[in-house]
């Protein structure tokens, strides 16, 4: 079983996906490290092919891990937005929310070239992604864990406490 992590970007994944991995002795994936080492960066990606052709890469990368078991994955912060991928990932594991709010996001992101979605107005981005995915993540997510004022290893803590208590409903989604 594999534990995927979604959320927005800023929220932690990375740094809860890796301390996760090391508590449970797993290997750690990150959908966009992945990427960025076969086929650059993001920031270029989504400038000179679009920001479809960025989605199916991740959708790739997403069928790859989901081909092996047993791993933490940290997701970007759209790839969950794709049903294919949430389809993908629940049917391999547990998939696991990672929550803030825009106020604490806006404070872990500094808009950069490594953030393409956050180039311009950073504030008002962050609001409005957080107003269009949230609701989607919740209705996706198997477990949510709230970050905000608590530390990787608090949340990685609570992280792996609720997917090990989690028993699913539904085993595959169709």
């Amino acid at each position: 079983m594999n534990i995927a992590l979604c959320g927005m970007m800023g929220v932690g994944k990375t740094s809860v996906g890796i301390e996760v991995a090391r508590m449970l002795n797993r290997q750690w994936y990150d959908t966009d490290m992945i990427i960025t080492d076969r086929y650059g960066k993001i920031s270029d990606l989504f400038e000179y092919y679009g920001e479809e052709h960025f989605r199916r890469l991740e959708t790739q990368v997403t069928n790859e891990l989901c081909a092996m078991d047993n791993l933490v994955i940290s997701t970007g912060g759209g790839l969950v937005l794709r049903l294919e991928n949430s389809v993908a990932l629940r049917n391999k594991g547990v998939i696991v929310f990672l929550r803030a709010r825009a106020e604490t996001l806006m404070e872990r992101v500094t808009a950069n070239e490594s953030r393409p979605l956050l180039r311009e107005n950073m504030e008002e981005r962050i609001r409005e992604l957080v107003k269009k995915r949230y609701p989607i993540y919740e209705g996706t997510a198997d477990v949510i864990v709230d970050t905000d004022g608590k530390s990787v290893k608090e949340v990685a803590e609570e992280l792996v406490a609720k997917v090990k208590a989690y028993r699913p409903s539904r085993r595959k989604v169709l």
